[in-house]
């Protein structure tokens, strides 16, 4: 039974719950993770973990609604490939969800300080990662996410985006030298929290310049392996919000 449209208000709502309760996931596992173990192996493995679990049931649960892009380069690169004339579709939606996106990150790491007995928003993050090896990294690991996206909905496979885009970040996670962001409204909330998996305001420009041209080099790997022609043979291919 297909859902019926939602307002471009309660899909903003959508995108703002489910990027705050994606945050909360990251940094509140970040923190669960240093107050259990030293070992930054083990810290590792439970935030990927937590991570990528969470980020699957969102998608899931929010998908229908809003899409759960949950990030703002899903949006920007959803919005260029499908710049079309149909309702849901325009710049409004797109700036909508960003700054949905950008206000529940901020949201969802408050709560996890709050959660943990931190005073939130009282000690912003101070681990820089401005270097060169990382920025390379969340490129990579950008230009995979937005491949992963891109690549379900013209292959007409977006229903597999809960197991495939968790999948992809979980293991983005390992792979890549930044920790896999992939995400420029994850990287603002991440400042607002001075733990394991904070990012310093500082580096958050640089941060955000390398993912927003992983989705640049994601996007045009995209075209290159798959063409501009949308596949649709699954009934979800044929709903513009049943992206991720």
């Amino acid at each position: 039974m297909r859902m019926s449209p939602a307002s471009l208000p309660r899909r903003a709502l959508a995108e703002f719950t489910g990027t705050a309760a994606l945050v909360a996931v990251i940094v509140g596992s970040g923190l669960r993770a240093d107050s259990l173990s030293q070992d930054i192996g083990v810290r590792l493995i439970a935030n990927a973990a937590a991570s990528a679990i969470g980020l699957g049931l969102l998608i899931a649960l929010l998908g229908p609604l809003s899409g759960a892009h949950l990030n703002p380069v899903v949006t920007l690169s959803e919005w260029w490939t499908r710049r079309t004339p149909r309702p849901g579709n325009g710049g409004r939606e797109a700036l909508a969800y960003i700054a949905a996106q950008i206000g529940g990150a901020v949201a969802g790491a408050l709560l996890a300080e709050a959660m943990f007995g931190r005073p939130p928003g009282a000690a912003l993050a101070t681990a820089q990662r401005a270097e060169l090896h990382l920025l390379l990294g969340e490129a990579v690991a950008t230009a995979g996410l937005v491949l992963v996206v891109q690549g379900l909905r013209r292959i007409g496979r977006p229903s597999l985006a809960p197991v495939a885009v968790a999948g992809y970040i979980g293991a983005a996670i390992w792979f890549t030298s930044s920790g896999s962001f992939a995400n420029p409204a994850a990287t603002v909330g991440r400042a607002f929290s001075d733990s394991f998996t904070g990012i310093a305001p500082g580096s958050v420009p640089a941060f955000a310049a390398a993912q927003l041209l992983g989705m640049l080099l994601g996007m045009g790997l995209a075209g290159v392996l798959y063409g501009t022609e949308r596949a649709a043979t699954e009934p979800e291919a044929a709903d513009s919000r049943r992206t991720v």
